[in-house]
């Protein structure tokens, strides 16, 4: 069984289950696909609940709003209490105060769960905590644990450190979420992330400990220095292991979409070894090598995926990125990009998308300039 870490008075899975990128029947279209494969999705979630993971996490906008429909029902054939179900209030997505309820309600409704074990204020960053701050949304949902509809209040993250500051001492928080994989500890400054969250006694959740995947498919070079390692153990695990070595972290979320993912990280988180020394200097090399591929940051979360255009915004970076770690040929990128129905060149620039990257990529830029000069 999956080791589990406490939490309050109880215990939590080291291992959750994330539903962001569920299994689909079209897997080649990638943005935001609302059409999940329940077999196959169904099938995961068993397998996972089987073996000990008993958190489960969704959104409001997952599979355009089809995540929390899918994994409501999926869990519905075990005991409530035997689980601990995750959801989130997108902030942006509310023009009115009054829009935080009907979101809220509509979620309750999507799941068919009358509470949620933990409900975070989604994807802060100083420009959404202000909204939140404007809205009362941490009295709302203070209100919500009152009538026992939410158990614990938290936040997932996208801003910078002034922020997670501002956002930590401003209110009590049950736990936190970021962003926080090797690649990431330097890069997104989530080693300082992590410790205000320590330092003021939060627990954390984790989110892309491998980077949307892009930790578990690495250049030759690379792979080969974590093989040579340790030749038993797969390049995804030492993503996961980087995160399960720092003792507060709670639970690590991870969309996996396959029963082979599934299976590794249940390998990997049970009966745990945290990292040593020797183990943080290979991941931290690792990262120096991933740097200097220049790929594009993309991690296929696809909340860029309300494109005006329908630009396939994940799937160009996906296919530019995969030519930068040597994944595939220029010849055959430039095949997979052609492929793509709605590519760079519809862009029109309005920056609606950058404005909802948690990684704060300049996507209008690149698909102005980098993006068709590249696959020419």
């Amino acid at each position: 069984m999956v080791d589990k870490r406490k939490f309050k008075d109880t215990e939590v899975s080291l291992l959750g289950l994330g539903t962001m990128r569920l299994p689909t029947k079209t897997p080649l279209k990638r943005e935001a696909n609302p059409m999940i494969n329940y077999q196959k999705a169904q099938a995961l979630v068993d397998l996972a609940y089987e073996n000990g993971v008993n958190y489960f996490d969704t959104a409001y906008m997952y599979h355009l709003g089809k995540s929390e429909k899918f994994i409501g029902t999926a869990l519905s054939k075990y005991p409530r209490e035997s689980y601990f179900l995750a959801d989130k209030l997108p902030i942006w997505m509310c023009p009115k105060k009054a829009d935080m309820e009907k979101i809220f309600q509509k979620q309750l409704e999507r799941t068919g769960h009358s509470y949620f074990d933990f409900y975070l204020l989604h994807s802060l960053n100083k420009d959404n905590f202000e909204k939140c701050e404007k809205f009362g949304a941490y009295d709302f949902l203070l209100k919500k644990r009152e009538l026992g509809q939410i158990k614990n209040i938290g936040f997932s993250f996208h801003g910078t450190v002034d922020d997670l500051k501002n956002i930590v001492s401003a209110h009590k928080w049950d736990f936190a979420q970021i962003q926080m994989n090797y690649l990431d500890w330097k890069n997104q400054d989530a080693k300082t992330q992590y410790e205000i969250l320590t330092d003021a006694g939060i627990p954390v959740i984790v989110m892309e400990p491998v980077r949307g995947g892009k930790l578990a498919n690495l250049s030759s070079d690379i792979e080969d220095m974590f093989k040579a390692a340790k030749p038993d153990n797969s390049i995804a695990s030492w993503a996961i292991s980087f995160v399960a070595s720092h003792s507060n972290v709670l639970t690590i979320l991870s969309g996996m979409n396959t029963v082979e993912q599934l299976n590794d990280n249940l390998n990997t988180l049970t009966a745990f070894k945290p990292f040593d020394d020797k183990d943080y200097r290979i991941c931290e090399n690792a990262a120096a090598m991933i740097n200097k591929s220049e790929v594009i940051p993309c991690t296929g979360c696809d909340y860029c995926a309300d494109c005006p255009q329908g630009v396939k915004i994940s799937s160009i970076f996906s296919a530019f990125n995969n030519i930068k770690t040597g994944n595939l040929t220029k010849e055959q990128g430039i095949k997979l990009y052609n492929k793509i129905d709605i590519r760079a060149d519809a862009c029109v620039a309005c920056g609606k998308c950058a404005g909802h990257c948690p990684q704060s990529i300049k996507i209008p830029e690149l698909m102005k300039d980098t993006i068709p000069n590249y696959f020419k």
